[in-house]
């Protein structure tokens, strides 16, 4: 005889989409219930549009990340012999800095416990751009993290099922549901698995713009201190940072390309963009590692952050050195006229690049590793009538219509670029 439930669950969906609050019991069973799967995936998806639409308070947002740590399990770094840091970007196009940034704050001897996701709408998942890489494995048991740490500094890799496991359920309905951009299930979400996750400080890269999911600055900047918040009443030195999403980050939006340009950067190359949130990122997890006074940047260029990027992927079974995935498949467009590339708006080519196979349309797809866009001009770049702009790559040219429908009035060339505004906006202390 099955147990009587406290709750029922169409009950609590009813009074969030009327716009109620609901309470912390009822909170903890539903992501309770939902773990064990009394709650389906049907009601859930509905209890998560509902949450999109009429929000919630901050005390359910914290009851919510709460009830996702609870529902699993706790790791604890305190016996490395170094301290810990993590970042976690809430996404955009083209943004692969998790890939150059945790081996450069290791290359300081300080550990990066970096769990990773994979793509969520529009844009990757850091878990598909590293496994363009041969032999390249997401999952690690916790004592092969822990060594991996200890050993390298830098681990990235998939969370275990054992950590935050409402999350891990709930973190792929999101994406097939088109609920990704609700605060509270960004927050709760984000702050459960670094909060389980142990580590003893975080910075968080809260995106805004076009191609961000949070694009008004007041949005993304709530998000940012809810964030801080949560994390820092958990104990976990925190702070944001918020960048700007309007115009794609980087050259490369994909999977395999993104990795070549991330290894570009650890070669002390690389687009300035890239480089530049890159360091900043670094700064800031290192200071609240008690690591200052250090040329972040000098680690780039002397060689020391791509050794521990090679010793990082060599440990969990990839070869750094193996050619990557190419497309069968390219089409190139080429600038109509003479001028300066005014604008690139990073939603389109977010989409775009997702029709080329680049990312997922239901949670069980695979995405194409070989599949994306390499940008070949950016905006206040001055180009001539002829010249190549951007390169569309997939399997299957059948992809490319579909693809350039998404491009259609997303880039534009003209007298004088737009001004989009410096990369990092503000940082977010509490």
């Amino acid at each position: 005889m099955s147990a009587i439930e406290p709750f029922d669950v169409v009950d609590l969906i009813r009074t969030k989409r009327d716009g109620g609050a609901l309470s912390s019991p009822e909170i903890r069973w539903m992501i309770d219930a939902y773990t064990r799967g009394v709650v389906a995936d049907e009601q859930m998806s509905a209890m998560a549009m509902a949450i999109l639409i009429r929000g919630m308070q901050r005390r359910e947002t914290v009851d919510m990340t709460n009830a996702m740590v609870n529902s699993g399990e706790r790791l604890d770094f305190s016996a490395l012999s170094k301290p810990t840091t993590d970042k976690h970007s809430t996404g955009g196009v083209g943004d692969k800095i998790t890939l150059p940034l945790a081996p450069l704050v290791a290359s300081f001897g300080v550990a990066v416990p970096q769990l990773s996701g994979r793509g969520l709408g529009h844009t990757g998942g850091t878990l598909d751009k590293l496994e363009s890489i041969p032999g390249w494995r997401a999952a690690l048991s916790n004592d092969e993290m822990m060594a991996q740490l200890e050993a390298a500094g830098a681990v990235i890799c998939a969370a275990g099922s054992g950590l935050a496991p409402a999350d891990r359920k709930l973190y792929a309905l999101r994406d097939a549901t088109g609920t990704v951009e609700a605060i509270p299930l960004i927050a709760s979400s984000i702050m459960s698995k670094k909060i389980a996750e142990g580590t003893a400080s975080l910075v968080l890269d809260v995106k805004f713009g076009g191609g961000a999911f949070m694009r008004e600055f007041d949005r993304a900047k709530e998000l940012a201190t809810t964030l801080v918040q949560i994390g820092l009443d958990a104990g976990v030195k925190t702070r944001a940072v918020l960048t700007n999403m309007n115009v794609p980050l980087g050259l490369a939006i994909g999977n395999a390309n993104e990795v070549r340009e991330s290894v570009e950067v650890l070669a002390g190359a690389g687009p300035a963009d890239v480089v530049e949130l890159t360091v900043v990122l670094a700064q800031h997890m290192l200071e609240l590692a008690g690591i200052t006074d250090v040329d972040v940047a000098e680690n780039l260029r002397n060689g020391k952050a791509m050794d521990s990027w090679r010793q990082m992927i060599s440990a969990q079974g990839g070869d750094p050195d193996a050619a990557l995935p190419v497309p069968t498949e390219t089409h190139t467009v080429f600038a109509d006229r003479d001028g300066v590339l005014a604008r690139q708006e990073a939603l389109p080519f977010g989409i775009a690049a997702w029709r080329l196979g680049a990312g997922r349309a239901r949670k069980e797809d695979p995405v194409i590793h070989a599949a994306g866009i390499d940008l070949l001009a950016k905006p206040g770049d001055v180009v001539r009538k002829g010249d190549p702009l951007f390169t569309l790559s997939a399997n299957d040219s059948a992809r490319f219509d579909r693809a350039l429908d998404a491009l259609d009035g997303a880039w534009e060339i003209a007298d004088e670029a737009h001004n989009y505004g410096p990369l990092v906006a503000e940082v977010i202390t509490g």
